[in-house]
């Protein structure tokens, strides 16, 4: 059965917990794994209903399925123990019959367009969103923890008095996460570089204890060390110098005769990041040259003693001076050009989030809070937030309106995700980027709530408890930005009439203009009616008339005895054209060919039983249950659709020579990926056998495969 192969190929590939990201072709099931080596190569190439596995670089997998992949992935993605994995809507097609992405797939296309051209670009930000992402829930409580509290104020229920010991308890709550941020930042580091996260956050911590921090205060050593001499000495080498821009005080002093600047690194990101980064060096190279038996001991050791005084001399200031540097320069655009910034930001992030690149923006607000004490990006972020949430609420109400009962689930579970919990991700990847009109609609919302706050947020600006006038939005707390959170912010009522404006216009443009083109209206309209028409009708009858139907279109189909080129060019065997799989014969007998043109036809007539969403692959099967595969180039999935302009559809029936795609192949190549166009007879051990014309120039619809029964 299906269900048990599914099982088994989970099992024979390491288990769930070894699959991080599972995708597929118009054949082969894609894996990225923890680790290759737990995999049973052995048993996938001997399992009923695989073709073949075939290893692939940096821990990623194949396993070669054929023309039923896309079944196979369904059933694989239902299982209760890939619950944890990954999740797909129940295995469905869109309305015009390509395969349904489940979020996590949707998402991985988007990065995937930006990524691939400059790696190390890639791994920065995926290090960043890496690094933050685990500590995300706890700057969420702590957000939220601020919001209640500022509520509890301001109804009397706490009194604002410093000395409180209540507000004071109340404060430590969140306050602890944003003071030890350094060292959670330098743990998530360390570990997402593979270095210990413990050496890591153990270095941080070092900056941070009271003998560091009483290193700037004199006053303090002989409480400490207990060392009046000390004392005198440390008053004589200490000198400190007075930031007229953020108000805040430097001081340096003498450590074994080298001046050491001394600075506050608690709430810092900039200084963890520029440390882990460093120590992964270090670390790795100790690695290199201790023993194994000791290493243990000795690489962890020999990790602090350099990387603790290379931080508090070098990198620490380093961070801090970029740190204040970026919050110096947006603070300045955001005083001096409030109007361009207050709508940028909120016009930017629609496109940043899917990304992953916002992560840089959310570490400044970090720092922002950090070196200024308060941020001003969350308001004007807040505003793209809520348009993002008007939409969602505009296509919910269109499916309630339209008794769409799948897009209202959706839509009322992304919803309360957003208004609760500012989380966007849900909205984006579950409808936003499914139907691309959305943005059309969301972006006028993030536009018009961005110029709410430039316009207000100039004509009544904020005053700071250190009297410092501030334009727009502004918060000392690290928020997400969600209904709960609105109490956080200074100047709150020109923050509520933004988002206000925002979310509600984002909602007007998608019900009077809707979030789907005509194609796909037209397309959920139809399915309505198949489906109301499914309800009324008996099963039986038509599944009787629709087998005698089939075997008679079996009975009298006409032989399909030669399969011609889908492309014109110069015919290889499979064995010249570069890849293994198909070298293999996994997936049959067939041919390549290097094309000369960029049009690629049918090579036989038949129904069309799968077309890659990508527009790289194309299942046929003919009248008589012969299985065309057409493949364009190898590899050529990962351009996502890139050049690949497709004329038909999942279940359409065409004839020899009707057009299947249009090809860029000269982007093709810019990419890197090979050209060569596969074909093979997918279910050649069924028949007599396939003969392979090669070595020879064609044009589309020549002879290039025989076929005997």
């Amino acid at each position: 059965m299906a269900e048990s192969t599914a099982s088994q190929i989970i099992d024979a590939i390491g288990g769930p917990g070894n699959i991080k990201s599972l995708t597929h072709c118009a054949t082969r099931l894609r894996f990225e794994l923890v680790d290759a080596g737990k995999v049973d190569k052995d048993r996938l190439d001997h399992m009923k209903g695989v073709l073949g596995a075939v290893p692939q670089s940096g821990n990623r997998y194949q396993v070669v399925i054929g023309g039923g992949v896309a079944s196979m992935y369904d059933k694989i993605m239902q299982l209760p123990q890939m619950a944890n994995v990954g999740t797909v809507d129940g295995g469905e097609v869109n309305n015009d019959g390509s395969k349904k992405l489940s979020n996590a797939e949707v998402k991985a296309q988007e990065r995937s367009k930006v990524k691939g051209k400059h790696a190390w670009v890639d791994n920065f930000f995926e290090f960043l969103s890496d690094t933050f992402r685990p500590i995300i829930n706890v700057l969420l409580g702590a957000s939220l923890i601020i919001a209640i509290l500022n509520v509890l104020i301001a109804c009397h229920v706490i009194t604002n008095d410093t000395e409180s010991p209540t507000l004071l308890l109340c404060k430590a709550a969140y306050e602890g996460v944003f003071y030890f941020l350094p060292i959670m930042i330098a743990y998530n580091g360390a570990k997402k570089l593979k270095v210990d996260g413990w050496v890591g956050a153990t270095i941080m911590a070092a900056l941070m204890t009271p003998q560091f921090m009483a290193l700037s205060d004199p006053a303090k050593w002989s409480g400490i060390f207990g060392d009046k001499k000390g004392l005198a000495a440390a008053k004589g080498a200490l000198s400190c110098v007075t930031n007229s821009t953020l108000g805040t005080q430097s001081c340096t002093t003498k450590v074994f005769g080298l001046p050491l600047q001394l600075n506050d690194y608690s709430g810092s990101v900039f200084v963890p990041l520029f440390m882990v980064a460093v120590l992964a060096l270090v670390y790795k190279a100790l690695e290199r040259i201790i023993p194994d038996s000791v290493q243990m001991v000795f690489v962890p050791f020999l990790s602090m003693v350099i990387m603790i005084p290379i931080t508090a001399f070098l990198l620490g200031p380093l961070g801090v001076w970029v740190g204040n540097g970026l919050g110096i320069g947006l603070a300045w655009l955001n005083n001096n050009a409030p109007f361009i910034f207050a709508i940028l930001i909120p016009m930017l992030y629609p496109f940043l989030v899917p990304l992953g690149l916002h992560w840089p923006l959310n570490a400044l607000m970090l720092v922002n809070i950090n070196t200024l004490g308060y941020d001003f990006i969350q308001g004007p972020m807040g505003v793209w937030n809520f348009a993002c949430f008007g939409a969602t609420a505009g296509v919910l109400v269109i499916a309630m309106r339209e008794k769409n009962v799948d897009m209202r689930q959706t839509a009322f579970g992304a919803l309360m995700a957003g208004l609760l919990g500012g989380v966007s991700e849900p909205s984006l990847y579950g409808i936003h980027l499914r139907y691309k009109l959305v943005y059309k609609r969301m972006l006028i919302g993030c536009f018009a709530g961005g110029v709410v706050i430039a316009i207000l947020g100039w004509i009544f600006p904020s005053t700071l408890a250190n009297g410092q006038v501030v334009h727009g939005v502004t918060t000392t707390a690290f928020a997400f930005t969600s209904l709960l959170t609105i109490p956080v912010f200074s100047q709150m009522w020109v923050y509520a009439i933004a988002i206000a404006v925002a979310f509600f216009l984002s909602m007007f443009l998608i019900i009077t203009l809707d979030y789907r083109t005509p194609e796909q209206k037209a397309a959920d309209h139809a399915l309505e009616a198949e489906q109301a028409m499914d309800a009324v009708e008996a099963p039986s009858a038509p599944a009787a008339a629709d087998g005698a139907a089939t075997a008679t279109a079996t009975a009298t189909a006409t032989k399909t005895d030669t399969v011609a080129a889908p492309v014109s060019g110069h015919v290889i065997s499979l064995d010249e054209a570069g890849d293994p799989v198909f070298a293999s014969r996994a997936l049959g007998e067939g041919v390549g060919i290097q094309p000369a043109d960029s049009v690629v036809v049918a090579p036989v007539s038949g129904v069309l039983s799968t077309v890659a969403e990508t527009g790289h692959a194309f299942g046929i099967k003919t009248d008589d249950d012969v299985e065309i595969l057409v493949h364009v180039g190898i590899d050529t999935v990962k351009m996502n659709g890139e050049g690949f302009t497709t004329a038909v559809t999942t279940g359409q029936r065409v004839n020899a020579g009707d057009k299947l795609v249009t090809v860029d192949f000269d982007k093709v190549k810019a990419a890197g990926f090979n050209t060569v166009t596969l074909m093979t007879v997918l279910n050649t051990a069924a028949l007599g056998g396939v003969t392979p014309k090669t070595g020879i120039d064609v044009k589309a619809g020549d002879t290039v495969l025989e076929i005997s029964h």
